[in-house]
């Protein structure tokens, strides 16, 4: 379950119109002499009532739609807001943000500052006032994740860990952009769809062949459209999101190995250890003692 910032400790630059949301913020922790900073990001599930209407902001910001609808303006031009759509702004430029409520916005963003912070969107083709769609969102929804899990963690390499992981995000999210006018190819919008169905169901998905069953598609084909579009197999895919949920979960030092285990579909409190090592490199045991 993503977690619910507490309304204390969030900035008034955040939204509190989200029905749950995983958010960072770094403000006041980035280097004072860096070229780049990230100031805070994260994962907003928006509520109905969501809506951002800014004549000014003082940071430069990237945020990417990954699921509902909703309006964009952005100095005054107009956009339609969908899955995959991508776009930026930055001080001084009145932006507009709502939500369809109808189909509520699901969306990430990255907010950061410093003297390279213009230029890196510049040469990466999206100067502030973009807005532009990528081909498949799956594949930076990982990264954003990342840079969340890091800023997060309060730690005090975090400032240097999310302004290098922001830099290699922008030239992913260039890689992925989708020319004017250009549309998915009907593979990559299986893909899409495949890859979609297992972030929203992992928990419960066990198998390769089950997620291939309830895809609708063939187990090679679903294995060829990841190896296409994507770095880790299905099932690998599968095992990297259980795994991910479980740490998240081990953090709370009232959680039990074999209750994280049974929440993201194991059984065997082995075979979850071992899936868990092969995957984050540490026994859930050791990895709940680096916590502590």
């Amino acid at each position: 379950m993503i977690a619910i910032c507490e309304p204390e400790k969030l900035p008034t630059f955040f939204s509190p119109h989200v029905r749950k949301a995983k958010r960072f913020s770094l403000d006041g922790m980035a280097l004072p002499q860096a070229p780049l900073a990230v100031v805070g990001g994260g994962h907003e599930f928006c509520s109905r009532d969501y809506a951002i209407h800014r004549p000014n902001f003082p940071f430069y910001s990237v945020e990417l739609v990954v699921r509902g609808r909703g309006w964009l303006t952005l100095d005054g031009a107009r956009h339609a807001l969908g899955s995959g759509m991508l776009f930026s702004y930055g001080p001084g430029m009145h932006h507009h943000i709502r939500t369809d409520t109808r189909d509520l916005l699901e969306k990430y963003f990255v907010d950061f500052t410093g003297p390279r912070a213009a230029h890196l969107l510049t040469e990466n083709g999206l100067t502030p006032g973009t807005a532009v769609r990528i081909s498949s969102v799956g594949e930076v929804q990982d990264i954003f994740d990342k840079l969340i899990r890091d800023g997060s963690s309060r730690a005090e390499t975090c400032s240097m860990l999310c302004s290098t992981l922001f830099e290699y995000l922008m030239i992913k999210l260039a890689e992925l952009v989708v020319p004017a006018g250009a549309h998915p190819s009907p593979a990559s919008a299986t893909f899409q769809r495949c890859r979609q169905y297992i972030a929203t169901h992992f928990r419960r998905l066990r198998s390769l062949e089950q997620i291939a069953d309830e895809c609708d598609i063939d187990r090679a084909y679903l294995c060829r459209l990841f190896r296409r579009f994507d770095h880790p197999a299905p099932y690998q895919y599968l095992l990297r999101l259980k795994m991910n949920f479980a740490a998240d979960q081990l953090r709370d030092p009232k959680m039990l190995v074999k209750e994280a285990a049974a929440n993201v579909g194991f059984q065997d409190p082995f075979h979850f250890s071992h899936a868990f090592k092969n995957v984050l490199g540490t026994s859930p045991e050791i990895f709940r003692r680096l916590q502590s």
